[in-house]
Protein backbone atom coordinates (compact mmCIF):
# COMPACT_ATOMS: atom_id res chain seq x y z
CA UNK A 1 0.00 0.00 0.00
CA UNK A 2 0.99 3.70 -1.21
CA UNK A 3 1.47 6.04 1.71
CA UNK A 4 -0.49 9.34 1.29
CA UNK A 5 1.57 12.26 1.59
CA UNK A 6 0.21 15.28 2.83
CA UNK A 7 1.45 18.61 1.75
CA UNK A 8 2.03 21.46 4.23
CA UNK A 9 1.92 25.38 2.64
CA UNK A 10 4.97 27.38 4.32
CA UNK A 11 5.98 30.51 3.71
CA UNK A 12 9.75 31.68 2.47
CA UNK A 13 11.36 34.84 1.57
CA UNK A 14 13.58 35.38 -1.67
CA UNK A 15 16.56 36.85 -2.08
CA UNK A 16 14.92 39.58 -4.53
CA UNK A 17 12.63 40.66 -1.73
CA UNK A 18 9.36 38.67 -2.63
CA UNK A 19 7.73 35.42 -1.12
CA UNK A 20 6.96 32.03 -2.22
CA UNK A 21 4.85 29.51 -0.84
CA UNK A 22 6.37 25.74 -0.41
CA UNK A 23 4.82 22.52 0.32
CA UNK A 24 6.50 20.39 2.19
CA UNK A 25 5.79 16.65 2.30
CA UNK A 26 6.17 13.91 4.48
CA UNK A 27 9.51 11.76 4.07
CA UNK A 28 7.81 8.31 3.17
CA UNK A 29 10.24 7.70 -0.02
CA UNK A 30 13.28 9.78 1.70
CA UNK A 31 12.71 12.46 -1.01
CA UNK A 32 10.20 15.27 -0.73
CA UNK A 33 8.28 16.94 -3.46
CA UNK A 34 8.33 20.70 -3.19
CA UNK A 35 5.92 23.02 -5.38
CA UNK A 36 7.02 26.22 -4.75
CA UNK A 37 4.71 28.82 -6.10
CA UNK A 38 5.97 32.53 -6.48
CA UNK A 39 4.00 35.56 -5.48
CA UNK A 40 4.31 38.92 -4.43
CA UNK A 41 3.76 39.84 -0.97
CA UNK A 42 2.67 43.49 -1.33
CA UNK A 43 2.23 45.08 -4.88
CA UNK A 44 3.98 47.37 -6.41
CA UNK A 45 2.13 50.60 -5.61
CA UNK A 46 2.02 49.66 -1.72
CA UNK A 47 5.63 48.82 -1.53
CA UNK A 48 7.29 50.37 2.21
CA UNK A 49 9.26 53.23 0.94
CA UNK A 50 12.97 52.87 2.17
CA UNK A 51 13.59 55.73 5.39
CA UNK A 52 17.09 55.92 4.41
CA UNK A 53 18.88 59.26 3.41
CA UNK A 54 19.86 59.30 0.31
CA UNK A 55 23.78 59.48 0.45
CA UNK A 56 25.42 63.05 0.79
CA UNK A 57 28.87 64.06 2.81
CA UNK A 58 26.38 66.13 4.20
CA UNK A 59 23.99 63.67 5.82
CA UNK A 60 26.92 61.29 7.02
CA UNK A 61 29.05 63.84 8.26
CA UNK A 62 32.06 63.33 5.92
CA UNK A 63 32.53 67.23 4.59
CA UNK A 64 35.67 68.60 5.03
CA UNK A 65 36.65 69.75 9.15
CA UNK A 66 39.54 71.43 10.48
CA UNK A 67 40.74 68.62 13.29
CA UNK A 68 43.27 70.47 15.42
CA UNK A 69 45.82 68.57 17.46
CA UNK A 70 45.99 70.55 20.70
CA UNK A 71 49.93 69.90 20.79
CA UNK A 72 52.06 71.41 23.77
CA UNK A 73 53.67 73.79 21.25
CA UNK A 74 49.76 75.19 20.43
CA UNK A 75 48.44 75.43 23.67
CA UNK A 76 52.05 77.74 25.43
CA UNK A 77 51.76 79.78 22.17
CA UNK A 78 48.21 80.53 22.54
CA UNK A 79 48.35 81.50 26.30
CA UNK A 80 51.34 83.70 25.57
CA UNK A 81 49.61 85.43 22.88
CA UNK A 82 46.64 86.16 24.94
CA UNK A 83 49.32 87.56 28.05
CA UNK A 84 50.59 89.63 24.94
CA UNK A 85 47.90 91.35 23.94
CA UNK A 86 45.59 91.24 27.33
CA UNK A 87 48.35 92.59 29.67
CA UNK A 88 49.15 95.72 27.16
CA UNK A 89 45.63 96.52 27.08
CA UNK A 90 45.38 96.39 30.49
CA UNK A 91 47.96 98.90 31.55
CA UNK A 92 46.96 101.36 28.63
CA UNK A 93 43.32 101.08 30.40
CA UNK A 94 44.56 101.82 33.59
CA UNK A 95 46.72 104.76 32.72
CA UNK A 96 44.15 106.00 30.43
CA UNK A 97 41.32 105.83 33.79
CA UNK A 98 44.45 107.68 35.84
CA UNK A 99 44.20 110.46 33.24
CA UNK A 100 40.42 111.00 34.28
CA UNK A 101 39.57 113.69 36.55
CA UNK A 102 36.39 113.21 38.38
CA UNK A 103 35.05 115.26 41.46
CA UNK A 104 32.13 113.58 43.57
CA UNK A 105 29.87 115.49 45.90
CA UNK A 106 27.66 113.46 47.95
CA UNK A 107 24.98 116.70 48.64
CA UNK A 108 21.70 115.06 50.31
CA UNK A 109 22.58 115.01 53.50
CA UNK A 110 24.48 118.21 53.93
CA UNK A 111 21.78 120.21 52.49
CA UNK A 112 19.23 119.71 54.51
CA UNK A 113 18.58 122.79 57.80
CA UNK A 114 19.96 121.85 61.07
CA UNK A 115 16.51 121.89 62.50
CA UNK A 116 15.52 118.89 59.53
CA UNK A 117 18.13 117.06 60.41
CA UNK A 118 15.95 114.44 62.37
CA UNK A 119 13.35 114.48 60.00
CA UNK A 120 14.47 114.76 55.96
CA UNK A 121 11.06 113.52 55.09
CA UNK A 122 9.44 116.64 56.63
CA UNK A 123 12.00 119.09 55.05
CA UNK A 124 11.54 117.56 51.35
CA UNK A 125 7.88 117.16 51.33
CA UNK A 126 7.19 120.44 52.51
CA UNK A 127 6.64 123.10 49.90
CA UNK A 128 7.46 126.19 51.87
CA UNK A 129 11.18 125.52 52.91
CA UNK A 130 13.90 126.16 51.22
CA UNK A 131 15.64 124.07 48.96
CA UNK A 132 18.63 126.36 47.96
CA UNK A 133 21.70 124.96 48.95
CA UNK A 134 25.64 126.27 48.07
CA UNK A 135 28.02 123.65 47.80
CA UNK A 136 32.16 124.83 47.04
CA UNK A 137 34.18 122.22 45.12
CA UNK A 138 37.91 122.38 44.45
CA UNK A 139 39.25 121.46 41.33
CA UNK A 140 42.43 118.91 42.15
CA UNK A 141 43.63 119.04 38.21
CA UNK A 142 43.29 120.44 35.11
CA UNK A 143 40.19 119.50 33.87
CA UNK A 144 39.59 119.79 30.19
CA UNK A 145 36.48 120.26 28.51
CA UNK A 146 34.09 119.24 27.75
CA UNK A 147 33.20 118.39 31.90
CA UNK A 148 30.20 116.06 32.12
CA UNK A 149 28.37 116.76 34.83
CA UNK A 150 26.35 113.44 36.21
CA UNK A 151 23.95 113.18 38.89
CA UNK A 152 24.41 109.49 40.90
CA UNK A 153 21.71 107.99 42.48
CA UNK A 154 22.24 104.91 45.17
CA UNK A 155 19.73 102.14 46.51
CA UNK A 156 17.26 103.78 43.83
CA UNK A 157 15.94 100.07 41.96
CA UNK A 158 14.90 101.51 38.28
CA UNK A 159 14.83 97.51 37.59
CA UNK A 160 11.35 97.02 39.38
CA UNK A 161 9.80 94.87 36.58
CA UNK A 162 6.02 97.10 37.69
CA UNK A 163 8.43 100.26 37.48
CA UNK A 164 10.28 98.99 34.15
CA UNK A 165 6.44 98.09 32.84
CA UNK A 166 5.39 101.38 33.72
CA UNK A 167 5.48 102.96 30.42
CA UNK A 168 3.86 103.00 26.91
CA UNK A 169 6.52 103.24 24.30
CA UNK A 170 3.29 103.62 21.79
CA UNK A 171 2.30 106.53 23.52
CA UNK A 172 5.60 108.48 23.18
CA UNK A 173 6.28 107.68 20.06
CA UNK A 174 2.40 108.60 18.23
CA UNK A 175 -0.03 110.86 19.42
CA UNK A 176 -2.59 108.47 17.67
CA UNK A 177 -1.85 106.37 20.65
CA UNK A 178 -2.49 109.17 23.27
CA UNK A 179 -5.01 107.33 24.98
CA UNK A 180 -2.99 103.64 24.73
CA UNK A 181 -2.26 103.83 28.83
CA UNK A 182 -3.00 100.24 29.78
CA UNK A 183 0.45 99.55 31.54
CA UNK A 184 0.88 103.03 32.92
CA UNK A 185 -1.01 102.06 36.07
CA UNK A 186 -1.37 103.94 38.88
CA UNK A 187 -0.28 106.74 36.80
CA UNK A 188 -2.58 106.45 33.52
CA UNK A 189 -5.48 109.19 33.32
CA UNK A 190 -6.39 112.30 35.53
CA UNK A 191 -9.30 114.10 35.87
CA UNK A 192 -8.95 115.66 32.26
CA UNK A 193 -7.97 112.64 30.25
CA UNK A 194 -4.88 110.76 29.68
CA UNK A 195 -1.40 111.34 31.09
CA UNK A 196 1.09 112.27 28.75
CA UNK A 197 3.69 110.40 29.49
CA UNK A 198 1.98 108.46 31.51
CA UNK A 199 3.46 105.85 33.48
CA UNK A 200 5.70 105.31 36.94
CA UNK A 201 8.96 106.14 35.31
CA UNK A 202 8.39 109.62 33.59
CA UNK A 203 6.34 110.85 36.41
CA UNK A 204 9.52 110.00 38.93
CA UNK A 205 11.52 112.46 36.94
CA UNK A 206 14.47 113.71 38.69
CA UNK A 207 14.31 117.45 39.59
CA UNK A 208 17.14 118.32 40.96
CA UNK A 209 18.64 121.19 39.59
CA UNK A 210 22.82 122.49 39.16
CA UNK A 211 24.31 125.60 38.35
CA UNK A 212 27.56 126.62 38.16
CA UNK A 213 29.97 129.58 38.59
CA UNK A 214 33.74 130.46 38.58
CA UNK A 215 35.61 133.61 40.28
CA UNK A 216 31.62 135.04 40.29
CA UNK A 217 31.44 133.99 36.39
CA UNK A 218 28.50 132.19 35.46
CA UNK A 219 29.44 128.59 33.53
CA UNK A 220 27.01 127.56 31.08
CA UNK A 221 25.41 124.24 30.94
CA UNK A 222 24.65 122.39 27.59
CA UNK A 223 22.36 120.05 27.57
CA UNK A 224 21.93 119.75 24.09
CA UNK A 225 22.83 115.91 22.49
CA UNK A 226 23.30 114.33 26.08
CA UNK A 227 20.93 111.31 25.13
CA UNK A 228 21.21 108.49 22.51
CA UNK A 229 20.68 109.19 18.74
CA UNK A 230 18.14 106.34 18.57
CA UNK A 231 16.06 106.91 21.42
CA UNK A 232 15.81 110.65 20.58
CA UNK A 233 14.98 109.62 16.66
CA UNK A 234 12.82 106.68 17.09
CA UNK A 235 11.26 106.14 20.79
CA UNK A 236 10.37 109.90 21.15
CA UNK A 237 7.66 111.10 18.77
CA UNK A 238 8.23 115.36 17.57
CA UNK A 239 4.50 115.40 17.26
CA UNK A 240 3.88 114.37 20.88
CA UNK A 241 3.60 116.70 23.34
CA UNK A 242 3.43 116.78 27.58
CA UNK A 243 -0.76 116.78 28.51
CA UNK A 244 -2.09 116.37 31.78
CA UNK A 245 1.28 115.93 33.16
CA UNK A 246 2.22 116.23 37.37
CA UNK A 247 -1.38 117.62 37.47
CA UNK A 248 -2.19 115.35 40.52
CA UNK A 249 -2.40 115.81 44.34
CA UNK A 250 1.15 113.81 44.35
CA UNK A 251 3.83 115.27 42.80
CA UNK A 252 6.57 112.44 41.93
CA UNK A 253 9.50 114.58 40.44
CA UNK A 254 9.99 117.38 37.59
CA UNK A 255 7.49 118.87 35.68
CA UNK A 256 7.71 119.54 31.50
CA UNK A 257 7.10 122.61 29.50
CA UNK A 258 3.74 121.29 27.29
CA UNK A 259 5.12 123.56 24.46
CA UNK A 260 8.15 121.19 24.08
CA UNK A 261 7.69 117.74 22.12
CA UNK A 262 9.15 114.74 23.82
CA UNK A 263 12.06 114.40 21.07
CA UNK A 264 13.65 117.83 22.66
CA UNK A 265 13.38 117.15 26.25
CA UNK A 266 16.41 115.62 27.17
CA UNK A 267 16.01 115.29 30.40
CA UNK A 268 13.48 112.84 30.25
CA UNK A 269 14.39 110.58 27.55
CA UNK A 270 17.63 110.09 29.81
CA UNK A 271 15.64 109.37 32.73
CA UNK A 272 13.39 107.23 30.45
CA UNK A 273 16.47 104.54 29.53
CA UNK A 274 15.51 102.89 33.19
CA UNK A 275 19.28 101.86 34.64
CA UNK A 276 20.10 98.01 35.23
CA UNK A 277 21.79 98.18 38.89
CA UNK A 278 20.05 100.03 41.88
CA UNK A 279 23.26 102.79 41.94
CA UNK A 280 23.98 104.52 38.65
CA UNK A 281 24.38 107.81 37.22
CA UNK A 282 22.90 110.04 34.62
CA UNK A 283 24.10 112.42 32.32
CA UNK A 284 22.86 115.85 33.22
CA UNK A 285 24.95 118.21 30.74
CA UNK A 286 27.90 119.72 29.93
CA UNK A 287 30.67 122.23 30.70
CA UNK A 288 32.11 123.31 27.52
CA UNK A 289 35.62 125.79 29.25
CA UNK A 290 38.50 124.49 30.92
CA UNK A 291 38.30 124.41 34.66
CA UNK A 292 41.99 124.93 36.26
CA UNK A 293 43.92 123.40 39.18
CA UNK A 294 42.67 124.51 42.03
CA UNK A 295 39.52 126.20 41.23
CA UNK A 296 36.98 126.65 43.21
CA UNK A 297 33.44 125.78 41.59
CA UNK A 298 30.79 127.38 43.49
CA UNK A 299 27.18 125.15 42.99
CA UNK A 300 23.80 126.34 43.53
CA UNK A 301 21.51 123.57 43.88
CA UNK A 302 17.82 122.99 44.54
CA UNK A 303 17.49 119.66 46.19
CA UNK A 304 14.38 118.88 45.46
CA UNK A 305 14.18 115.39 45.00
CA UNK A 306 12.98 113.03 47.33
CA UNK A 307 15.57 110.20 48.47
CA UNK A 308 15.13 110.24 52.08
CA UNK A 309 11.89 108.44 52.33
CA UNK A 310 13.53 104.76 50.66
CA UNK A 311 17.16 105.89 52.26
CA UNK A 312 18.34 107.09 48.65
CA UNK A 313 21.75 108.76 48.48
CA UNK A 314 21.97 112.28 45.83
CA UNK A 315 25.27 112.80 44.10
CA UNK A 316 26.96 115.04 42.31
CA UNK A 317 29.52 114.26 39.72
CA UNK A 318 31.86 116.07 37.39
CA UNK A 319 34.07 114.31 35.19
CA UNK A 320 36.21 113.92 31.87
CA UNK A 321 36.86 111.75 29.76
CA UNK A 322 39.32 109.55 27.97
CA UNK A 323 39.29 106.97 25.22
CA UNK A 324 37.55 104.42 27.74
CA UNK A 325 35.03 106.68 28.94
CA UNK A 326 34.96 107.55 32.37
CA UNK A 327 37.00 107.14 35.49
CA UNK A 328 36.93 102.72 35.34
CA UNK A 329 40.07 100.44 36.93
CA UNK A 330 37.84 97.76 36.78
CA UNK A 331 38.61 97.32 33.03
CA UNK A 332 42.08 97.63 33.50
CA UNK A 333 42.19 95.21 36.00
CA UNK A 334 40.29 92.53 34.37
CA UNK A 335 42.86 93.10 31.00
CA UNK A 336 45.49 92.67 33.43
CA UNK A 337 44.02 89.51 35.65
CA UNK A 338 43.54 87.57 32.52
CA UNK A 339 46.70 88.31 30.75
CA UNK A 340 48.74 87.57 34.00
CA UNK A 341 46.46 84.13 34.49
CA UNK A 342 47.35 83.13 30.57
CA UNK A 343 51.51 84.18 31.29
CA UNK A 344 51.33 82.01 34.13
CA UNK A 345 49.70 78.84 32.54
CA UNK A 346 51.94 79.39 29.41
CA UNK A 347 55.20 79.03 32.26
CA UNK A 348 53.45 76.52 33.93
CA UNK A 349 52.72 74.29 31.06
CA UNK A 350 56.47 74.49 30.16
CA UNK A 351 58.07 73.52 33.07
CA UNK A 352 55.86 70.26 33.16
CA UNK A 353 56.53 69.53 29.42
CA UNK A 354 60.64 70.06 30.10
CA UNK A 355 60.42 68.20 33.93
CA UNK A 356 57.92 65.77 32.99
CA UNK A 357 57.32 65.59 29.30
CA UNK A 358 54.91 63.05 27.54
CA UNK A 359 54.92 61.67 24.19
CA UNK A 360 52.75 62.65 21.95
CA UNK A 361 50.60 60.09 20.03
CA UNK A 362 50.40 58.94 16.67
CA UNK A 363 47.92 61.00 14.96
CA UNK A 364 48.44 58.38 11.92
CA UNK A 365 46.06 56.45 13.72
CA UNK A 366 43.39 58.98 13.90
CA UNK A 367 40.37 57.90 12.04
CA UNK A 368 40.01 60.89 9.79
CA UNK A 369 43.78 59.64 8.57
CA UNK A 370 42.94 56.57 8.02
CA UNK A 371 39.86 57.11 5.79
CA UNK A 372 39.27 59.70 2.83
CA UNK A 373 35.76 59.74 3.76
CA UNK A 374 36.14 60.81 7.60
CA UNK A 375 34.95 57.13 8.65
CA UNK A 376 36.28 54.66 10.78
CA UNK A 377 38.51 51.57 9.69
CA UNK A 378 38.38 48.78 11.31
CA UNK A 379 41.16 46.00 11.44
CA UNK A 380 40.93 42.28 12.33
Amino acid sequence: MKQSRHFVPSMIQNFDGSCGIVEEGDRGDGKIRINEQRWSLISSSTKRKSRRPKYSKFTQQELPACKPILTPGWVISIFVTIGIIFIPIGFASLFASERVVEIVDHYDKDCVPLRYTDDKLAFIQNSKTNKTCIRRLTVPKQMKSPVYIYYQLDHFYQNHRRYVKSRSDSQLRSKSDENTTTNCAPERNSPNGAIVPCGLIAWSLFNDTYKFSVKNKQLGVNKKDITWKSDKGNKFGSDVYPKNFQSGGLIGGAKLNSSIPLSEQEDLIVWMRTAALPTFRKLYGRIEVDLEANDVVIVTIENNYNTYSFGGNKKLVLSTASWIGGKNYLLGIAYLTVGGLCLFLAISFILLYLIKPRPLGDTSYLSWNRSASGGLIFTS
